[in-house]
């Protein structure tokens, strides 16, 4: 066997702020760690660099009208018109692939997410084919599977069950199977009778720390957020199921006069006074275009104004990478962590939890929804966390979840707590941070990919 792999990893765009993006290049640094040689092939990059190939891309128009009608949110294809266009667009896409795939000399692929997520069809039977027609053996690696999604395919339609069934994941001796959970590995088995490795998120936990340094100090002005004011951090994407209306009842709880008297006598753990001029704002980092319904954002904005809660949308400040080439300022995604108080990860279904990792990394308190995933392959390694409990109660009518009110205003006062009490505070995150290491750090993913290559 070779020592050393020519290897390409493929998803549909890389060098975001994404969980596969940031996942991706993870990988990519400890394969080539162990000696390998690693390539990147997206139809969209960010800050990577990479080999750019258009047809991997899931948001061209002839893709998003093959997703929508697979996903029945569009009937605009009849099932021959839908065949006919899958057909093409798949040729289009082997041609490129395979082109790129025997100018590099690859002798292995991992495939992230496209074999199994199904927002890119074409793209995923034309790597199917590939890898059977020249005998590359490959690593499937499944963050999430599409029979997960809010939104089902439309199994009626014996075209979309047959590619479904036959080809999303698709089964060969030569294709190894990776999932992120013990849940994911359930359901691979149970819906497909695919045998798959568990291989946890993880993080490089020996690299330098975030700090505050000559880029990023005015990172605060820059979004209006005063040094006294309690900047609460909700790195993720904005998707529905970021649960991030919790995170919004949970700053709500903060702002109740008898909490702000607390935060003001005793003052912040970092030293910093907290006056009744002081906000309690809430910073959302990530980007939403890919909400599906195209209203999350906009009902998380009236729930904020209707609770008085201050929330800031900065994604048009933030990207993968520092940059004010173009004369506008663009702090890293990294940079956000430098000026939170306190983190929130409310997320209702997480397929690990990249964010979570990061805060532990950072050496934040985390306020946390405790989503199945946490619950099951998590909560024993014994992190501690302001939880806001498991169960969502009920639903408003803007159709947020709510958790019980009783957790959420213990949770609130837990938040108290870690951003007055300097003790408990580095106490919490020295406790995480070290526990997150011992786990989840790099090494951790150079042992679990070992056996696979």
């Amino acid at each position: 066997m070779k020592t050393s792999r020519k290897i390409g990893i493929f998803h549909y765009q890389l060098g975001l702020t994404d969980g596969v993006s940031l996942e991706v290049e993870k990988w990519k640094k400890v394969l080539e760690r162990m000696g390998h040689r690693v390539q990147l092939f997206a139809g969209r990059f960010g800050a990577d660099q990479g080999v750019l190939v258009p047809e991997l891309y899931h948001h061209m128009p002839e893709i998003e009208e093959i997703n929508q009608n697979v996903l029945g949110l569009s009937h605009s294809l009849t099932t021959t018109a839908l065949g006919v266009q899958i057909s093409e667009q798949k040729e289009k896409a082997k041609a490129a692939l395979k082109k790129v795939i025997t100018e590099n000399d690859l002798d292995l692929l991992i495939v992230d997410n496209i074999w199994s997520v199904a927002m890119n069809i074409p793209a995923a039977i034309a790597l199917k084919e590939i890898q059977a027609e020249l005998g590359l053996p490959a690593i499937a690696h499944h963050h999430d599977f599409y029979w997960e999604k809010k939104i089902k395919p439309d199994l009626g339609d014996p075209l979309v069950k047959g590619i479904l069934d036959n080809d999303l994941p698709p089964t060969s001796a030569d294709i190894k199977h990776v999932v992120i959970n013990s849940l994911a590995q359930a359901s691979l088995e149970g819906y497909k009778g695919i045998h798959s490795t568990i291989i946890p998120n993880v993080f490089d936990f020996d690299g330098p720390d975030w700090n505050v340094d000559s880029y990023n100090q005015d990172f605060r002005q820059a979004i209006g957020v005063n040094e006294g004011d309690i900047c609460i951090l909700q790195a993720t994407r904005v998707i529905p199921r970021k649960g991030i209306e919790l995170a919004i009842d949970l700053v709500a709880a903060l702002n109740a006069p008898q909490r702000r008297e607390m935060l003001q006598e005793r003052g912040l753990a970092d030293g910093r006074a907290f006056t009744p001029e002081n906000k309690i704002v809430l910073v959302l980092a990530g980007y939403d275009r890919e909400d599906l319904t195209g209203s999350y954002l906009q009902r998380l904005k009236v729930k904020a104004e209707e609770l008085g809660v201050d929330l800031r949308h900065i994604d048009t400040l933030v990207g993968p990478v520092r940059d004010d080439t173009s004369g506008k300022k663009i702090y890293s995604f990294w940079d956000t962590y430098t000026i939170a108080d306190l983190i929130t990860y409310p997320s209702l279904w997480e397929g690990w939890g990249n964010q979570l990792l990061e805060a532990f990394r950072a050496k934040l308190p985390v306020v946390l929804f405790e989503y199945p995933v946490y619950l099951e392959d998590i909560k024993d390694k014994g992190f501690d966390v302001i939880s806001l409990g498991s169960v969502i109660k009920s639903r408003d009518r803007l159709d947020l979840a709510e958790i019980s009110t009783k957790i959420l205003q213990d949770a609130a006062d837990e938040c108290v707590v870690c951003l007055t009490d300097r003790q408990v505070r580095e106490q919490l995150v020295d406790k995480n941070y070290r526990i997150a290491k011992q786990n989840y750090a790099y090494e951790t993913l150079e042992n679990d990919l070992g056996p696979l290559l």
